[in-house]
């Protein structure tokens, strides 16, 4: 059954086309690895197109960036991960310096597995959202 875990909107005091173009190489989320939690988060590697993470204890989740549609959306698909699921980036402008950020996530999940991870998947999409939305762009 495919299930879909949505973020609130969040808008960026930066430009649609600065915040893509720093989250569509991934190298460039290095500066977050200090801003996550070393007990929920451990051993974070980025190159241009993928990224891996070891999450205790869920295991490691490792994504790779599957298209780029610039300035707006970037599409992930898991490469490792105890699930697999599809994650993707929408940007929108708002202002010539703002844009509003909408993080989505897709999954095929029984009932069951959905009814354990269902609310956990919500609230990582959503702390992503958060953190992604607070860091600088410049």
């Amino acid at each position: 059954m495919e299930c879909k875990y949505e973020s609130s909107v969040r808008e960026i005091p930066h430009a649609q086309e600065t915040v893509y173009q720093s989250l569509s190489d991934l190298r460039n989320l290095e500066r977050i690895k200090e801003r996550m939690p070393e007990e929920k988060v451990q051993g974070m590697e980025f190159d241009q197109d993928t990224m891996a993470v070891s999450m205790p204890p869920v295991g490691r989740i490792a994504l790779r960036i599957i298209e780029r549609e610039e300035p707006k959306c970037i599409k992930f698909e898991t490469e490792q991960s105890p699930l697999d699921f599809n994650f993707w980036i929408q940007l929108l402008p708002v202002t010539e310096q703002s844009c509003k950020m909408r993080l989505t996530l897709k999954a095929d999940l029984n009932p069951l597995i959905r009814g354990m991870v269902g609310g956990k998947l919500q609230e990582a999409i959503d702390k992503i959202a958060e953190m992604l939305a607070a860091i600088p762009y410049e």
